[in-house]
């Protein structure tokens, strides 16, 4: 065996290690770990691992304990607990509450129960057995909404076992994200300390990455995580940069959702004669009806079709009852999708939206929302002014195009999402706007509107108490709640800034 083949056989055996040591890591001790280094390393590099006595090998050893060190920090990360459900009414008195649907309601009340707003406002009756929260000179917002997101299916970018973002093939209408989420990720205690208390995950690859999941960033598991599934279509709309490649990507795209129709005329045609020869059976035995068995032998029904787990998911958007979000930047790619997508009669959402100023009369008049990508970025083009991404919200809004502001897909920056936000603000869109783009806008853009977005009876309780504006650089998220749930406000970036606060004490 030359030394790159056992070189790359070590760096397999220690991938699949830490890999498994990454998922059970919550419930172990790092020091048993540690100890048992001498009796992991035959296993792991076997005719590697010692070269004499305990000594690991030159080669093994770097990578072993880079291995050990990673889930070393992993644990040390490690101090999210997910909330208990709501166990009691609560009643918020005394605070600000910016309801974003309606008023702001100063000195008021907000009473929530089993994870919903029970009644909110100035002289609002609060249940004798409700435990009162003062929260006097505090604001109460909704929890931001991050509408592009990668939140629970990316951890490290440069390690390739902590990514779930993009499956085989390039038409996956049918993968759910939400199976893939990893509750257990860092990233989602960094966000929650935000403010960000949804997001909608979103895959990723091929032209039809798959269907989008809202999260609400509390929980044990993906279920308990999973605030709404299939929320939306992902589509990768094809670059024009190649024309030939351009046209034979839309002409493929085309052709799967008319395949996708067919499919489903089929099976609709199919359900509909066994529906009429069931009916026609009873009826011949209810009347005691009797033919031969030729007669019975003549009669035709259309064939079942094949079951197409692909084609089965795309029902609800072909149906319009769900929306159809497209990932466009360019203007030929925004127009291009805006059209085939009303001629699909789809509900089309553009996502990215770099260049959707230049095309904001045509998305106004279509009825066309666009989620933004990405405020804080510099023009692409050598031409343009350094803020045309700074001012892309208000020239969208002054255009009178519904938008929402989602920032970068990354989840390690989805902590980000408020000061995306609070440049638009900075760079001429009202601040109530600016407010609306990550609350209320990208729940009504994406069919949360009746759970999330706003505070309102009925709706979930999921909102943030601080100090001041969520989107203000300098304000301090105090305490959040996910559906009635107070959450822990301990992650990683806290867990880092006391450690190292009590070294300069």
């Amino acid at each position: 065996m030359t030394d790159i083949t056992r070189y790359i056989k070590v760096r397999m055996r220690l991938a699949l290690a830490a890999n498994l040591f990454l998922k059970t890591v919550p419930v172990l001790s790092i020091f048993p770990v540690l100890s048992s280094v001498p009796a992991l390393a035959p296993v792991l590099v076997p005719g590697m691992a010692r070269t004499s006595g305990n000594t690991l090998s030159r080669m093994a050893a770097p990578l072993l304990a880079a291995a050990l060190l990673l889930i070393a920090v992993y644990q040390t990360a490690w101090a999210q607990i997910p909330a208990a459900p709501q166990s009691g009414p609560v009643a918020l008195t005394g605070g600000t509450i910016h309801t974003v649907s309606g008023p702001v309601i100063e000195n008021g009340t907000l009473v929530f129960d089993q994870g919903k707003i029970i009644a909110i406002g100035k002289d609002v009756a609060i249940p004798d057995d409700a435990r009162v929260v003062p929260v006097e000179g505090k604001h109460i917002f909704p929890g931001l909404i991050d509408a592009w997101s990668q939140m629970g299916i990316y951890e490290i970018g440069a390690v390739p076992m902590t990514l779930d973002i993009v499956e085989q093939g390039r038409f996956n209408p049918n993968v759910r994200v939400e199976v893939a989420v990893n509750p257990e990720s860092r990233h989602i205690g960094v966000a929650r300390s935000a403010g960000v208390l949804t997001t909608v995950t979103t895959p990723g690859g091929g032209l039809i990455a798959g269907q989008s999941a809202a999260l609400a960033l509390d929980g044990w598991s993906w279920e308990d995580m999973t605030l709404r599934p299939g929320v939306s279509l992902i589509i990768n709309w094809p670059s024009p940069s190649d024309r030939k490649a351009y046209e034979e990507s839309v002409s493929e795209l085309t052709q799967f959702f008319e395949d996708a129709r067919a499919y489903h005329k089929a099976r609709q045609a199919a359900e509909s004669s066994r529906g009429k020869a069931a009916a026609q059976q009873e009826e011949r035995e209810r009347s005691r009806w009797r033919r031969s068995s030729t007669q019975a032998e003549s009669q035709q029904t259309i064939p079942r079709h094949d079951f197409d787990s692909r084609f089965e998911a795309m029902a609800p958007y072909l149906s319009g009852s769900r929306p159809v979000t497209i990932h466009a930047n360019e203007v030929r790619q925004i127009q291009d999708a805006a059209s085939w997508a009303r001629a699909q009669g789809l509900r089309p959402v553009i996502m990215g939206g770099r260049d959707a100023h230049r095309v904001s009369r045509q998305l106004h008049a279509m009825e066309i929302p666009v989620i933004i990508t990405t405020v804080l970025a510099s023009p692409v083009r050598s031409y343009e002014p350094y803020d045309i991404r700074y001012r892309l919200p208000v020239l969208l809004h002054d255009a009178g195009v519904t938008f929402a502001i989602a920032g970068s897909s990354s989840a390690a920056y989805a902590n980000r999402l408020p000061w995306e936000a609070g440049a638009a603000a900075a760079f001429g869109l009202p601040l109530e706007e600016a407010l609306r783009a990550v609350t209320r806008n990208p729940a009504i853009i994406l069919g949360l509107d009746d759970q999330i977005g706003a505070l309102e009876t009925g709706m979930d309780a999921t909102f943030v108490i601080t100090d001041g504006h969520p989107l203000e650089y300098t304000t301090q998220i105090l305490q959040v709640y996910i559906r009635g749930r107070k959450s822990d406000m301990n992650d990683v970036h806290r867990q880092l800034y006391d450690k190292y606060r009590r070294r300069l004490e």
